[in-house]
């Protein structure tokens, strides 16, 4: 008889999956207040690894997991996970970005229209009392060159969703290849870098995203520009972003994620730019949620469980 094989948890997720890997199987270990000793613990009997971005699967994670078939990334980004070592013990790893896709959209969106609306700076305005008309004048999208870097699946229903807003869509991937569609057309650097109202970052960390928004990029905008950055943090390094915004180089700047996510334990020099972004009116901030709505925090879910069963990783149960 085959044992039983066991899939880690070590992050929150819907009880679907839980429920659904038990139904096809599976023994699950649900810890999703699981710390890195817990995880170097239990890891040598896992069959399967199911994580978010709390916890780095790194090659000491890996190398402990005898077992491991597959790790499931609940979200969208697998720069936690160290995939070459991974890859090089016939480990699959995937993720679940599809699933969040419209959730990111809409964020990103939101943030857009906040910063052209002055709605942040308004509202607190109101708040304490103050009547502002003019000093809140905004903009409107409308008419306004939209570039999104990135076209995967968050890039794509970034594109969709601004789709009824009246504004000219580009897109820069280098990864794909004929990659326009009905809702953005696909381009080169150098035309973004002339005609780019807004640009709006959604690619992965690797070694050539890590900080490929600095003062060079930024420099080769003919127009101020507004900035978001819905993706990861390292993209961008945030004190050219400040300084591009003192110079007017920036008109404004939306971050859901940052350099540094542990705001109790910034160092100094951080302390410098995020007192700068946290005070701006020129700036709208997010705690790294765009991709995790209600609705979202059960499809991600739903969607490892059919990847699992798809890419046939249940077999041999007994």
């Amino acid at each position: 008889m085959t044992k039983t094989k066991l899939i880690l948890i070590i992050d929150d997720v819907h009880e679907i999956l839980v429920e659904g890997l038990t139904q096809i199987g599976y023994e699950v270990n649900y810890m999703p207040k699981a710390t890195r000793s817990d995880l170097l613990y239990h890891i040598s009997k896992a069959t399967g690894l199911i994580v978010r971005t709390k916890t780095l699967i790194d090659a000491e994670v890996i190398e402990a997991a005898s077992e491991l078939k597959f790790i499931g990334r609940a979200g969208a980004g697998i720069d936690n996970i160290d995939a070459k070592t991974a890859q090089a013990k016939n480990i699959k790893v995937f993720n679940a970005g599809e699933a969040n896709a419209d959730a990111v959209g809409e964020h990103t969106l939101g943030m857009m229209l906040s910063l052209f609306a002055k709605i942040n700076k308004s509202d607190k305005e109101v708040r304490a009392g103050i009547w502002n008309r003019e000093d809140n004048r905004g903009e409107e999208l409308s008419g306004k060159t939209v570039a999104i870097i990135g076209f995967g699946n968050t890039g794509k229903a970034v594109a969709q969703k601004l789709s009824g807003f009246d504004v000219q869509a580009l897109t820069y991937d280098k990864y794909l290849n004929n990659y326009s569609n009905k809702y953005a057309k696909e381009s080169e650097m150098d035309e973004i870098f002339l005609k780019a109202d807004v640009i709006t970052l959604h690619v992965p960390l690797n070694d050539e995203t890590k900080g490929l928004i600095d003062a060079k990029y930024l420099q080769k905008f003919a127009k101020p520009i507004w900035l978001l950055n819905i993706c990861r943090g390292e993209v961008v390094v945030i004190q050219d972003v400040v300084t591009a915004m003192e110079n007017g180089k920036i008109k404004g700047a939306g971050f859901d994620v940052l350099e540094n996510e542990r705001l109790y334990n910034l160092s100094e020099k951080d302390k410098i730019w995020f007192n700068y972004i946290a005070r701006s009116e020129k700036t709208v901030l997010s705690p790294h949620v765009a991709g995790w709505t209600k609705e979202s925090y059960y499809k991600i879910s739903a969607l490892l469980l059919k990847k699992i069963i798809d890419v046939n990783l249940n077999e041999s149960i007994s």
